[in-house]
């Protein structure tokens, strides 16, 4: 999830695979977004 600078609330939010939390992890930093990352929930098969 993309957080607020203001008051921190979630902008908006993305599943994504572990390949690819590096890349966002490194575009929000370089912008200074401030993010929250956390497991997807899975259903059990």
């Amino acid at each position: 999830m993309r957080l607020d600078d203001v008051d921190g609330s979630a902008v908006d939010s993305n599943v994504v695979d572990a390949a690819s939390v590096n890349r966002i992890v490194q575009q929000a930093a370089s912008v200074g977004q401030r993010i929250y990352i956390r497991p997807a929930e899975t259903s059990a098969s």
